[in-house]
């Protein structure tokens, strides 16, 4: 890839939330690349602790309902535009993945670089998803601390959100972002 190219695909890389969406289904060949291009992201020691749950097809269904239900049960101000809202989220998107730390048995680096290194693994997804056209937004509801109730986490393992994924009919939009000149001191 030459640089311009990837320098674009980076500055117009965008949050898409699933609203925006399109009824059309990812294909599973594009999935499995986008999680092989997740496999490559920068990890201390190779602990490589990235883990991904799919969900597509009927499993989405079962995704909204353990969402919803959660919001239900635990919400201090109950709505139920919210409710449904949570309930049709999953159904909007193409894929969904959970995402998820494995944190390394032998405590080789600290965790916080684990989590740094799941996050670089998600960034890769979506500079992936970016380049096929597919939106895609990282959430982190707080029913990610009960998700084993709807999948088992392994010893040390845990969720750290959820990333919506849908082709979407999203106008192109300029970047919004402060200048680089006023985040960086030269010594």
């Amino acid at each position: 890839m030459e640089a311009n190219k990837l320098n674009k695909l980076i500055k117009n890389r965008r949050s898409i939330f699933p609203a925006t969406y399109i009824d059309k289904a990812i294909p599973k060949a594009i999935i499995e690349q986008v999680l092989e291009n997740a496999n490559y992201a920068p990890t201390h020691r190779l602990t490589q602790p990235w883990r991904f749950r799919v969900f597509t097809g009927d499993s989405l269904k079962g995704l909204g309902e353990f969402l919803a239900t959660w919001y239900k049960e635990n919400a201090t101000e109950y709505s139920e535009r919210k409710y449904q809202k949570t309930l049709k989220k999953p159904l909007k998107s193409g894929c969904v993945l959970a995402i998820c730390m494995q944190r390394d048995p032998e405590e080789s680096v600290p965790e916080w670089e684990e989590i740094a290194a799941v996050a670089a693994a998600v960034q890769n997804i979506q500079l992936t998803c970016a380049a096929y056209d597919i939106g895609c937004y990282w959430s982190s509801p707080k029913s990610i601390h009960s998700i084993d109730q709807l999948f088992e986490l392994a010893e040390g393992e845990r969720c750290l959100g959820f990333l919506f994924m849908g082709y979407h009919n999203t106008p192109q939009l300029p970047p919004k972002r402060d200048s680089i000149q006023d985040k960086v001191q030269w010594l």
